[in-house]
């Protein structure tokens, strides 16, 4: 599997997209496939304050509940509503089915992450491969 080039990943498996001060945040291709069918997004409301590492919301999936960890910290901005009626988006396309929008605080926390190419080493890694 390839990962998207054009944003940063973390430990977690989410990414985020930066595009100038704001950004957009999901879970990765590796994630969703880990989890299975996704039946529930759980996401902060706008005007939230995500700190980076900490638990930003859930996603449920027929096999569990997982917490979102955010890639950085900023305020959400956007939340997809489409999420909330069609979760399974997630598994169809997970590197185009944003969960929240963010204006970033602190863009250098970005630095700490992953790129695509650091990600799919580490995810190979952590599958056994």
């Amino acid at each position: 599997m390839s990962y998207p080039t054009d944003r940063k990943y973390t430990r977690e498996h989410e990414w985020i997209q930066v595009n100038g001060n704001s950004a957009a945040v999901g879970i990765t291709d590796y994630a969703q496939q880990s989890l299975g069918d996704i039946v529930f997004v759980e996401a902060p409301k706008v005007g939230a304050e995500l700190t980076a590492g900490k638990t930003f919301g859930t996603v449920e999936s027929v096999k569990a509940v997982s917490d979102l960890f955010a890639p950085a910290s900023g305020t959400v901005t956007e939340v997809n509503g489409e999420l909330a009626t069609s979760p399974e988006k997630v598994n169809s396309d997970a590197h185009g089915s944003w969960m929240v929008k963010i204006t970033l605080k602190n863009p250098s926390e970005l630095d700490a992450l992953l790129s695509a190419a650091d990600y799919e080493k580490y995810v190979a890694e952590e599958a056994g491969h």
